[in-house]
């Protein structure tokens, strides 16, 4: 909680009841920029502590500063100036765009704003130039914006792309995903249905993988983005893993690129995290393995406190050109993590300048 000489942005968290709510309460214990200020849920819990009503499934205990606050309904008149949204599409879809028109900068997880023109889909190492579609937007005007994060596959999909398809360019891409079971939510997947099985279908996840990549790799052109011009295809998987998604990558590419070419654009990539130091970034966005058995979600999915991606078995392909196999953290980088960074280089950019300084 904020003290009087506190001088961090205070954050609210929508849908902070929830697996990315929780994850987020998590990772905001001792930023060093934002501090939870407040918690909003649904409202059967409005009006009780955040302890009184949050089933905690994280290690360890609910942070301090987290416990005692008093949970809000998610349509509140928050005074904090950035919302962090972990609310589902049906909810999210009236409530995050109330908020931004009361001059609310909200980072949302949800799958109802990504594709929309004027709404920036953003990984922060990739195309932190999206933002500038926030100019557009027609909240604009009250200070209120919408800004949001890939899908929990697409995250790692896209970062491990990226390099590569500025070096050699991408043709086509084909991908497999073995997703975990915390991606389905909490309690997520039944238990007779995810132990010792496999689910070959996630529903809407293949289109999501197929669309949105293409949008957060495309360029910034006269205020829109002219999306990227390779098709992806895609086979979803889940798998009974708790956390991190596992993805098989196939890539077509447009330039001839040798195995050591590829390993050293991933291994070299950086953005503009790295550059800006933001608390959340990790000094290596991606991190090449060179083991023939690596990556593994037991072993690799904490690589960069949860945001490192992950690439390994690296080999040419007799159809593609080259394929490997990469982890995300799927709540960390793929979700809570994601919407920390995006927010981060907001304040970064000066984007949340004018709002803080009005406080």
């Amino acid at each position: 909680m904020a003290t009087q000489n506190d001088s961090r942005i205070p954050v609210a968290i929508l849908g902070a009841t929830g697996a990315v709510g929780q994850r987020l309460v998590s990772l905001l214990e001792g930023h060093p920029q934002f501090v939870l200020a407040e918690v909003a849920a649904s409202e059967r819990s409005a009006g009780k502590t955040y302890a009184e009503v949050t089933r905690w499934i994280l290690p360890g205990d609910i942070p301090k500063e987290a416990r005692g606050l008093v949970v809000m309904t998610v349509d509140a008149d928050f005074a904090s100036p950035v919302l962090l949204s972990g609310l589902d599409a049906a909810v999210a879809d009236t409530i995050e765009p109330l908020q931004a028109g009361r001059g609310k900068l909200v980072v949302s997880n949800t799958k109802s704003f990504r594709m929309r023109p004027d709404v920036p889909l953003v990984i922060p190492e990739v195309n932190a130039d999206h933002l500038a579609l926030l100019d557009g937007q027609p909240t604009r005007a009250s200070g209120g914006g919408i800004v949001t994060n890939p899908n929990c596959s697409v995250v790692g999909l896209a970062m491990a792309l990226a390099p590569l398809h500025r070096a050699f360019g991408v043709e086509a891409v084909a991908v497999t995903t073995l997703q975990a079971l915390s991606g389905a939510g909490y309690p997520g997947v039944p238990s007779l249905d995810s132990n010792a099985n496999v689910i070959p279908f996630i529903d809407g996840e293949e289109e999501k993988i197929e669309r949105e990549p293409k949008k957060i790799l495309g360029r910034l052109e006269g205020g829109r983005v002219v999306d990227a011009d390779f098709p992806i295809s895609v086979s979803v998987n889940r798998v009974p893993v708790r956390d991190g998604h596992t993805e098989s990558v196939f890539l077509k590419l447009k330039a001839k690129a040798s195995l050591a070419d590829v390993r050293a654009a991933l291994e070299n990539f950086t953005g503009e995290p790295q550059r800006l130091k933001l608390p959340s970034a990790p000094a290596r966005p991606i991190a090449v393995r060179h083991e023939r058995d690596r990556p593994q979600p037991i072993r690799d999915i904490e690589a960069g406190a949860g945001m490192t991606v992950t690439v390994g078995r690296l080999r040419p392909d007799p159809v593609f050109d080259v394929k490997f196999t990469l982890l995300v953290h799927n709540t960390v980088r793929g979700a809570a993590g994601a919407a920390l960074l995006n927010a981060e280089l907001l304040l970064a950019q000066g984007r949340l300048a004018a709002r803080t300084s009005a406080r």
